[in-house]
Parts: structure tokens; C-alpha cells; sequence
């Protein structure tokens, strides 16, 4: 007798998926039956609901691993027939999240309706009711609506009494804890709280043992459950503590669409976004578009609120107590230039890759991949947060990659190699970095930037001896840098059981980042010692930043009349260089046209460092500037395909038409050549004014 031939991968998974969906439209029909209004079938309708929902993620989990070389035998359109099986699976997801929270709400109590109009049936004067039928129809309509606003009223009183009652209920530190500012509250992992108040902004208000009072965040507490008490007492007031955890259920439901209460501090309230104000991705996580581990991007919100964590905070020069001379702009009068600064910190990092980064479902589509990184010291960010943008292939989605082979110059914006300057003194110095994605719902057009994950590489070891320089190959974390114990995706935890060798496989599955530290030569060690204390930046355009820095020593320093002198300067390269570190488009066409430039100059002219900086102001003058007023030229936006295309094309028409032209003077004095008007002001640099603006 012939053995029976075993069904193909794909096959089986449909099948699979053809029982699941049968299983769901089974549940959905006995949703709809009139028993389903009892409490005790809508909690066994519910439960069931959670089941389903972990059998399809488990296999949606199969159905990616499957691939095509697997096949017993040939299968046609195969890509096709997953992405298909794959929209199932996300829709019969769908259908489970509204059934549950159907399931989940108060039922509308239309027994007691029922029984009050039996009760309006069985008493007197039934012969004038039904002749007064016909009036009563045409009031039926006006009664039921005003039943329904009743009804509203009484959720909203209950959701504000669930805030009260919620209160007053011990909870349990998942993590160590330290106050960040006054009115927070100190704890430690194990410690037992007290509840006392519930604000909706993620911030609760809690007392320890010895009685102290403060401001908690809800992220690193769980409920205490003491069984023993449970145990003892009465029914009574078990139903009432279950009332209670329904309360609570709601109140964080409803605290996740309150409006979020800024505080002073910009670090925590990102944190505070990224963490409370996720209703989005909490419906992403439920269809199964991106995994449980991912969040707002917390470094994201913070470029967001200001320019205080942008690189144009960092170059302006720092002044002394005094505000009557620069703590970090020193004159050399015998070299003639700049003095150079070492740091504490002063190192190269290059990006290599990201490996096993999860994919987002099919609803939302990927605008952007990218690595931010600053200094991090464990509670606050102490520098600007940098930004490099991954290239992946088709045939490998899950790695990132950096600094890609491109025909001309490598654009900032793509460069892996990246230095770091720190003067910080803390001991918790590291490198945070933080993987995301851009995106944008293709249901709803929203756009968003999503963490994938986070790792933070401490620079100096527990005596306060530097790392070593060399490849480190670093697992990440899901959640937010202030977040414990969250894995990016859970399907393939680290604490794999089993053997060695198992246990060997799901380490190399786990999302990672691979870095490279690299020690500075003599050449980059000099120039890295010219720019600011505290600064990270690309390499590739390091060189452009030394002329700004000699540029402001010569005009702040050298050539001003009076240092006690705070009168405006009409320089046009000091007051729009910052704006290029965010324009990273028109700095790649600066660093073009100048190598283009200094590989005509001679190699004694390359010696002489004023003649440098006389071209280099005539390089900038002929292409940043009318750039940066060009009506050609669109807004720059992050992550929009078409608007940086539009940008580039711009761009390399202008940088072409100035090599055929020897410059810009002809296009500028053209009439087709149209700019947009500015102000005498925007030309003129007010270091005082900047200071003010960055500490404000």
C-alpha cells in the first residue's frame, strides 16, 4: 500500500486558514442569537475571541516562515497566494477586536425594557392603550432617543466614579525608578505602592510605605493581587471587586484618548507621548500590522518640539558666566586661526547593519528606514539626535544597511560613519540608538514614525575606562529606552528553552544592530578637535564644518572691533549654515561643488589656509544661497519620496548650469531666474540672539 503523500506548506497553512475562518464566522453567528445578551455568554463569547486571536497571530507567525524552496512541488503564483492567505488572516483579525470590544461593553439592558412594557401591558385601562396606539407610535421614537442619551450620561458618570474607585489600590514596581524633577516619586523594583490618584496623562500619584507622595509613571507598575484576601472574603464583594477591574479597564481606555498634560521637562514629555498616546499603534499591534514591541519614536517627539536636540543648537559658540567672552571658541594668536579642543569623548562610529528587523503588515506602507542616534546618560538625551537613513534589498527585507556604492558623492544622509564629540563627565555616558520607520496608513493617509527598537552602548566601563574600539554586535530592545523588559517581537524570545544548539538559533533570529567603533588617526583627530565639545555629525561633511568654525573664530575673534561689542554682523554664510544640517540636500550640493572646486586648486594653494577659506566663501555664495531662496525649489519635508526627488532635480540642474556658467552671477542676474525676497535681517548674524534663542 502507498504511503500517503504529505500535503505541501502552503497548502496546509490555507486549509489552516479556512478552519480558522470558519471558526470565526461560527462565533460571529452566535453573537447574533438572543441569548448572546446574557453576561455569562458574552464572557465566554469574549474568551473565546482572545483564543482565536492568539491561533491566527500563531499562525501568521507560520505562514511568514514558509518560503517558496520548501515545496514538495511547484506551486504557481505562490507570493500571490501568501500575500492572500495574509489578508485573511488580518481581516478575520479585525472581526475578532470589534467582536471583543462589543462583547466587552455593558449590555443595554432591553429585558427590563421588555418587562416594563409587559408591566404597561398587564395593568388598567388596556382597552384605551390600544386605542391609543396610533399617538403612542409617533412618541416611541422621541422616547427612545432620550433612553439613549440617558444611557451616555450614565457611562460618562461611570467612567469619572472608575477614577475614584480604581484609586486607593496597591500596585507593585516592576523597575527601579529615579524622580526626574520635583514632585516626582522615587522607587524601587519589588516596592509596594499605594494608589491615590489616576490621572489620565499617565502619571499617577502614589505613596510608599514611609509616606511619601509623587508623581509615578503607570508603565512600570503591575496590580498586587493578594489571593488571601480574595479568599476571605464575601461574594459580595468579590462581584464588587470585579466591577472595580472592569472600572479600571475603562478608565485606561479612556485615559488613552485624554488630551496629555505637558509638563516642564521636553525629555518626559516625549516620553509621555510616546508612551500614553498610543491609540494608533495599539490598533496596529491588534490587526497584526507591526509587532507588540514597537512605539512612538521617542527621539522623534523630541526633534518635534524644538531645535534644543538639533545639530544648529550645538554649532552656535557657547559663552562663559560672564556672557563677555566664549567658553568654547578660543583664539590661537601664534597659529592664527581657531585653537583646538580635545574632549573626553571624541570617536568615530560606523553603522554596518541592522539584522532580523520585523516587517509591518500590509496596511501600512514604509516611507522611510532609518537610525537616530545621541548621547544618552541613562535618563536625558545630551546632544543633538542624528540621523542616518538604511538601504535594504527585496530579497533580504528584514537587513538594514549603510552607506550604499552611488555614482558621485555618497549623500550625507546615507553616511555610516558618524563622530562623536563629548565633554560630559558622567560616568553613564553611552550611545543611544534608536531604529524606526516612517510611515503612513494606507486606510486613514496617517502618518507616523514608529520605534523598531532601541540599544544603548555605554562608552566607559565601571572603573571609567573607555570600550575598546571594535565591532559590537548589540540585541534590541523593544518598547522605549524608558521601558524594561519589553522584546521587540515576543514570538522569538531570547530565553529559548532546549538544547545548545536551539538555544544558539534563536539568538541569531533577534533583532540587532551591528556598530563599529573605530579610534581616530592623526588626520581626523585635528579636524574632530576644531568642531564643537558636544556634537554628532556625519564625517563626510566635517571638513565643511571646520571652515564655519574658522570663519566665526575670524569674525568673532579676529576682526570684530570691540569683543564687549554685541551689534549685529552682516555675514550671510554665519547666518545660514545651522539651516543646512537640516537641509542635508543642499549640504550634499555644497560638499559637490567644493571638491569640485579644490581639485582645481594646486597643491600649494591647498597649504595656504586664508586662500581656503576665500574660496570656500565664494563657493557657498555661489551655490547655497541662492539655493536656499530659489522658488524652484520645494519645502523640504522627511520622508516624502516626491518632494525630495523634486529637490534633487532642482539642485543638480542648478550645480550643472553653474559649471556651464562658471558660476552663478549670470542665473542670478538672468530675468527667468526668479528668487524669493528676504529680509536684511536674515543675512545678518546675532550670536547673542542665537544664544538666547537655544537656552530659551
Amino acid at each position: 500500500m502507498l504511503a500517503r503523500r504529505r500535503r505541501d506548506p502552503l497548502q496546509a497553512a490555507r486549509r489552516r486558514g479556512q478552519e480558522l475562518k470558519l471558526q470565526v464566522d461560527n462565533l460571529l453567528s452566535e453573537s447574533q442569537l438572543q441569548g448572546a445578551l446574557d453576561p455569562n455568554k458574552r464572557r465566554d463569547i469574549y474568551q473565546r475571541c482572545i483564543q482565536l486571536k492568539r491561533a491566527i497571530d500563531e499562525h501568521k507567525t507560520t505562514l511568514q516562515k514558509l518560503n517558496k524552496a520548501d515545496e514538495v512541488a511547484p506551486v504557481g503564483n505562490y507570493e500571490q497566494r501568501k500575500e492572500e492567505e495574509q489578508n485573511l488572516l488580518d481581516r478575520l483579525t479585525l472581526q475578532l477586536q470589534e467582536l471583543a470590544v462589543d462583547m466587552n461593553r455593558e449590555p443595554i439592558n432591553e429585558i427590563d425594557v421588555l418587562n416594563e412594557s409587559k408591566e404597561d401591558e398587564d395593568s388598567p385601562g388596556e382597552d384605551e392603550e390600544k386605542s391609543e396606539e396610533s399617538k403612542e407610535s409617533s412618541g416611541d421614537e422621541e422616547d427612545e432617543e432620550e433612553e439613549e442619551e440617558e444611557e451616555e450620561e450614565e457611562e460618562e458618570e461611570r467612567e469619572q466614579e472608575s477614577l475614584k474607585q480604581a484609586a486607593s489600590k496597591e500596585y507593585i514596581a516592576l523597575g527601579d525608578f529615579t524622580a526626574q524633577q520635583v514632585g516626582d516619586l522615587t522607587f524601587k523594583k519589588g516596592e509596594i505602592l499605594l494608589i491615590i490618584e489616576k490621572k489620565p496623562d499617565g502619571w499617577w500619584i502614589a505613596k510608599n510605605a514611609q509616606g511619601n507622595e509623587g508623581l509615578i509613571p503607570r508603565t512600570y507598575l503591575e496590580p498586587c493581587d493578594r489571593e488571601d484576601q480574595e479568599s476571605s472574603e464575601e461574594p459580595s464583594e468579590e462581584e464588587s471587586e470585579k466591577d472595580s477591574e472592569k472600572d479600571e479597564e475603562l478608565e485606561d481606555k479612556t485615559a488613552d484618548r485624554a488630551d496629555v498634560k505637558q509638563r516642564t521637562d521636553s525629555h518626559w514629555n516625549a516620553v509621555q507621548k510616546a508612551v500614553s498616546e498610543i491609540n494608533t499603534v495599539d490598533v496596529l499591534t491588534t490587526m497584526g500590522a507591526i509587532p507588540t514591541g514597537f512605539r512612538p519614536s521617542t527621539l522623534s517627539r523630541l526633534l518635534e518640539e524644538g531645535n534644543q536636540f538639533q545639530a544648529s543648537y550645538f554649532l552656535q559658540p557657547e559663552l562663559t558666566a560672564s556672557q563677555l567672552a566664549f567658553r568654547d571658541l578660543l583664539w590661537d594668536a601664534e597659529a592664527g586661526t581657531i585653537r583646538s579642543r580635545p574632549s573626553r569623548v571624541s570617536l568615530i562610529v560606523t553603522l554596518w547593519s541592522c539584522k532580523m528587523i520585523p516587517l509591518p503588515g500590509t496596511s501600512i506602507q514604509v516611507l522611510s528606514r532609518h537610525v537616530r542616534l545621541c548621547l544618552f546618560d541613562g535618563s536625558k538625551v545630551l546632544s543633538n539626535i542624528h540621523t542616518v537613513r538604511a538601504t535594504w534589498q527585496s530579497k533580504k527585507p528584514k537587513t538594514w544597511a549603510f552607506s550604499p556604492q552611488v555614482t558621485g558623492i555618497l549623500p550625507c544622509l546615507l553616511d555610516g560613519d558618524c563622530f562623536i564629540r563629548s565633554n560630559s563627565s558622567s560616568l553613564d555616558l553611552g550611545i543611544l540608538f534608536e531604529l524606526g520607520i516612517s510611515y503612513i496608513r494606507n486606510s486613514t493617509g496617517e502618518r507616523g514614525e514608529l520605534s523598531c527598537g532601541w540599544v544603548f552602548l555605554k562608552l566607559f566601563d565601571a572603573s571609567g575606562v573607555p570600550i575598546p574600539a571594535k565591532t559590537y554586535e548589540l540585541f534590541l530592545n523593544g518598547g522605549t529606552p524608558y521601558e524594561k523588559g519589553v522584546e521587540v517581537d515576543p514570538s522569538v524570545s531570547r530565553r529559548a528553552q532546549g538544547s545548545v544548539f536551539h538555544q544558539m538559533m534563536s539568538m541569531r533570529r533577534q533583532p540587532q544592530l551591528l556598530v563599529k567603533l573605530r579610534s581616530l588617526n592623526r588626520r581626523s583627530r585635528n579636524i574632530l578637535s576644531l568642531l564643537p565639545e558636544t556634537l554628532i555629525g556625519s564625517v563626510c561633511s566635517s571638513h565643511l564644518l571646520v571652515f564655519y568654525r574658522q570663519i566665526l573664530g575670524d569674525v568673532l575673534l579676529r576682526d570684530r572691533a570691540s569683543l564687549q561689542s554685541a551689534d549685529f554682523i552682516s555675514h550671510p554664510v554665519l547666518a545660514t549654515f545651522p539651516k543646512l544640517w537640516e537641509q542635508t540636500d543642499v549640504m550634499d550640493a555644497l560638499r559637490s561643488a567644493w571638491a569640485e572646486k579644490e581639485s582645481t586648486l594646486k597643491r600649494s594653494e591647498k597649504r595656504d589656509k586664508e586662500l581656503l577659506k576665500a574660496k570656500f566663501l565664494l563657493v557657498y555664495h555661489d551655490c547655497v544661497l541662492p539655493l536656499l531662496h530659489s522658488v524652484l525649489l520645494p519645502p523640504f519635508r522627511w520622508a516624502e519620496e516626491e518632494t525630495e526627488d523634486a529637490r534633487w532635480k532642482v539642485i543638480a540642474d542648478f550645480l550643472k548650469q553653474n559649471k556651464e556658467n562658471q558660476g552663478a552671477l549670470k542665473a542670478l542676474l538672468s530675468p527667468e531666474g526668479l528668487h524669493e525676497p528676504f529680509d536684511l535681517s536674515e543675512q545678518t548674524y546675532d550670536f547673542l540672539g542665537e544664544i538666547r534663542k537655544n537656552l530659551a
